[in-house]
């Protein structure tokens, strides 16, 4: 066997001790994930369809997979899943209007050489597929938080039904923000990680700081890192009062019957 084959079965194997039968479905997931990326970049060679449409669409299957189909269709999955799309459609039109502001569409000067004997006239809105790798790279963060957040809060909401709603929302936006800081770290070290290569070349090269700053693919991953945050962001308080609202309005029907 490959290398790739003994650490995929590694990986599984530890996946399965550790996880057990959710082990095994976060392993299968992965399969899944990436068929829905590849049917949704499939889509998306065709001239006559949206690639942001495209996008949303396999957003909502992705959150399915990692949520429903990993953790079973319950009321944490529920308001991870809603607060999840909320928080992805806000994002849609926000990272539109940073594509088309930014203007960092395309490919960069730095990659002409690969890209001279390709023909660049392959029919798709570059604009539009930006913005399908910003949302793309930004949902498995949000769904993360956005799991975190109503799994705590419906722990704490079992352990003391006697909070209050100020209370309890306050205690969400509170795991949220030990969320943020570690969640944002990752995507930044993520993209240093990705591109320590290119950012060495642009020192043999003798960029200057402000080279670097206004390349295209620097600009494009740093716009990239900053509307994940935002994502990451904006998902602790949608999260946090959806599940508020849940909690109480199945408080208050108990107390009904």
């Amino acid at each position: 066997m490959n290398t790739i084959t003994w650490l995929g079965a590694i990986l599984l194997l530890l996946m399965v001790l550790i996880g057990g039968k959710n082990g095994v479905r976060s392993f299968i997931s992965l399969f899944l994930n990436f068929g829905v990326l590849f049917i949704a970049m499939f889509f998306m060679l065709s001239p006559t369809v949206n690639p942001i449409l495209i996008t949303f669409i396999a957003s909502i299957l992705i959150g399915c997979i990692n949520l429903f189909y990993i953790n079973e269709v319950n009321r944490k999955t529920v308001t991870a899943f809603l607060s999840t799309m909320i928080t992805i459609c806000i994002l849609l039109f926000f990272i539109v209007i940073v594509s088309e502001t930014l203007m960092i569409q395309g490919f960069g000067e730095e990659e002409t050489e690969a890209l001279s004997g390709l023909s660049l006239y392959i029919g798709v809105d570059f604009i539009k597929i930006g913005v399908s790798v910003i949302i793309m790279s930004t949902i498995g963060a949000v769904m993360d938080v956005a799991i975190s957040i109503a799994s705590s809060m419906h722990e704490m909401f079992r352990n003391n039904p006697a909070i209050s709603k100020k209370e309890l929302f306050a205690s969400g936006v509170h795991i949220g923000r030990d969320i943020l800081g570690t969640d944002t770290n990752t995507l930044f070290f993520a993209f240093f990680g990705g591109y320590l290569a290119l950012l060495i070349w642009f020192k043999d090269l003798h960029y200057s700081f402000g080279d670097i700053i206004n390349s295209k693919i620097f600009s494009s991953e740093l716009a990239l890192i900053l509307c994940a945050g935002t994502g990451i962001a904006l998902v602790i308080p949608i999260t946090a009062w959806i599940n508020v609202y849940d909690l109480f309005r199945k408080k208050k029907a108990v107390e009904q019957e």
